[in-house]
């Protein structure tokens, strides 16, 4: 594995890879975006020291002075969590390389350069997906058809709650772009474990999703996969509280004029604010689930 201009993978990232040995991507703009500081840099290394932990390599992604990087050390984590940075999608990545500027990778940024360097798996919170009232503004996130021409498997709490849920599955339908519910037969609700909508497939074991993963490879699809992986019942937040915040922070981002980009952090940071903090509290109890089940799918796909 060898470093290109326009992608340079960490020495560790790199020989990993070529051992064939276990590796998981990790975003940078919820590092960046979606949480507060301090706590954000302390997240950025829980995530990645729970990786090194299950003898995982930790390969979090983002884009610094033009440069895309596949694993960070540990001032590459300070500067995504303590300098104000773009918010990176596929589209960004060429501006940003040409003007030197850096950024932090969404979801669809950070599956497009996992798929380049050869990382297979890779850990988020929720996936983006068809906004409320995408029927008006065509409003749709990148992640969607990023990862119908991306082989990397994402493993996530569903899709974020402040979405139009039926509207996503129905995207990712289209797209084929397989999901997969771990452990569930609905696809959960980012901070909640259920929805009332059915998945197709379920999986109970890593083994399982490394499996699909390898006959993924082996058929040529080219895309990638959602494992939709819940909360556990004692981690997701109060039904009613969770519905009357997301309420007032929609009324919220209305009256302050947020659009297009900006919606999802924007609503993310305001109901931390509305919550007093539990869904913050929540969020990260979301993304260590699922980097801890990232490390397990990761070591499955290691083992053959």
């Amino acid at each position: 594995m060898t470093d290109a201009p326009t992608l340079r993978i960490s020495d560790e990232v790199a020989a990993a890879l070529v051992a064939g040995r276990p590796v998981v991507a990790l975003e940078s703009t919820i590092i960046s975006h979606g949480l507060p500081r301090p706590r954000n840099l302390e997240a950025a290394r829980e995530f990645e020291a729970i990786l090194r932990e299950r003898g995982v390599v930790p390969a979090t992604i983002a884009v610094l002075d033009g440069v895309p990087h596949v694993g960070l050390d540990d001032e590459g984590l300070r500067r995504i969590a303590e300098e104000d940075l773009a918010k990176a999608s596929v589209r960004d990545l060429a501006i940003l390389a040409g003007l030197g500027r850096s950024g932090a990778t969404t979801v669809a940024a950070t599956a497009f350069l996992a798929a380049r360097a050869g990382v297979r798996v890779f850990a988020t919170g929720g996936l983006g997906g068809v906004h409320r009232g995408a029927i008006d503004t065509f409003d749709e996130s990148a992640d969607l058809t990023v990862l119908a021409a991306n082989p990397v498997a994402v493993v996530s709490a569903g899709a974020k709650s402040v979405l139009d849920l039926p509207a996503t599955l129905e995207r990712l339908e289209t797209l084929s772009v397989p999901v997969i519910g771990y452990g569930t037969d609905v696809f959960p609700r980012f901070w909640l474990r259920e929805s009332d909508l059915p998945l197709d497939w379920r999986v109970d074991t890593p083994e399982e999703v490394a499996a699909i993963i390898r006959a993924q490879d082996a058929l040529g699809t080219g895309a990638g996969m959602v494992v939709a992986n819940p909360l556990s019942p004692e981690q997701e937040w109060e039904l009613a509280e969770h519905d009357r915040i997301l309420a007032d922070a929609f009324a919220a981002a209305e009256a302050d004029g947020v659009r297009g980009k900006a919606v999802t952090p924007y609503l993310l940071l305001k109901i931390v604010e509305l919550s007093g903090g539990r869904s913050l509290e929540v969020n990260l109890d979301i993304a260590r689930n699922n980097v801890r089940l990232a490390a397990q799918i990761a070591l499955a796909l290691a083992a053959g």
